[in-house]
């Protein structure tokens, strides 16, 4: 059986894009390690005090089958034209090094002996800074251990879609739609699929680990509550893309292609 590492942004992000993945991957045998690049904290308040988004995503995890989940030390960037000064002791992942970065997940991929490094497209599936980083740090940390990685991304197709519809019902206000319709990758570019049909209550219950953004009273909150109900309902499609040069490995036969999670090699 093969030692698969999901990289992340923040803690929700593991269910949100690959929670299904993570599940079967888990269900089948193999052992999962959930990497979140950041802590999933802003600035930590009063109600939701520092750490607390850590222990939803160890939550989650136990949820999904994954064997642990681990912090790579930073502080969520947040959202929009302003990136805020660094917290005390603390380091925002989009200002973090990409070296030193990738340094820190290249010594967990080694000593863990990992087959596999689930990570991000190029643009992080919708831009978010972080996710973004994740990208650049996953590719090069799969390049210094020599591991296979595989980005998950969104089916641009279909995200073009669903923008449409949020649009039309004023559910989406910090996103341009001719910038939504460039989110993820298009469907020529899809090279991978996983057929995560069976594990949607799973997903389901791991999502509702996360109180945190759920109990959250802004608008950005119901949002997230509304998305996913979406979710919950097409749980069964999500899409990647696989980020190296050869698709060989021992879960090679887990992200065959004509199935129905999406993943894609690269140029």
């Amino acid at each position: 059986m093969a030692t698969i590492v999901a990289f992340h942004a923040h803690p929700d992000d593991e269910v949100l894009l690959t929670g299904g993945t993570v599940a079967r991957f888990a269900d089948e045998g193999h052992r999962v390690i959930i990497v979140a690049a950041c802590d999933g904290e802003v600035w930590a308040s009063p109600d939701h005090g520092h750490g607390r988004r850590l222990e939803e995503l160890r939550a989650s995890a136990a949820i999904l089958g994954a064997d642990q989940a681990v912090h790579l030390g930073y502080a969520d960037s947040g959202y929009g034209p302003v990136l805020f000064e660094d917290p005390p002791g603390r380091t925002r992942f989009a200002r973090a090094d990409v070296e030193e970065a990738a340094g820190k997940l290249a010594a967990l991929l080694r000593d863990e002996h990992a087959d596999l490094l689930l990570s991000y497209d190029p643009q992080g599936g919708y831009g978010h800074r972080d996710h973004v980083r994740v990208h650049r740090v996953g590719a090069r940390a799969a390049e210094l251990a020599g591991v296979r990685v595989v980005e998950a991304t969104v089916r641009r197709e279909l995200a073009a879609r669903f923008a449409r519809v949020l649009f039309l019902l004023s559910l989406v206000t910090r996103h341009r739609l001719d910038e939504m319709r460039s989110y993820g990758m298009p469907q020529s570019a899809i090279t991978h699929r996983i057929d995560v049909r069976g594990y949607a209550a799973q997903k389901r219950a791991a999502l509702t680990a996360h109180h945190t953004p759920l109990s959250g009273r802004g608008r950005s909150a119901r949002l997230f509550v509304r998305w996913l109900g979406c979710l919950c309902r097409y749980s069964g499609s999500s899409v990647g893309r696989s980020g190296s040069p050869n698709q060989g490995g021992r879960t090679g036969d887990l992200v065959a292609c004509g199935q129905t999670t999406a993943l894609r090699q690269p140029d």
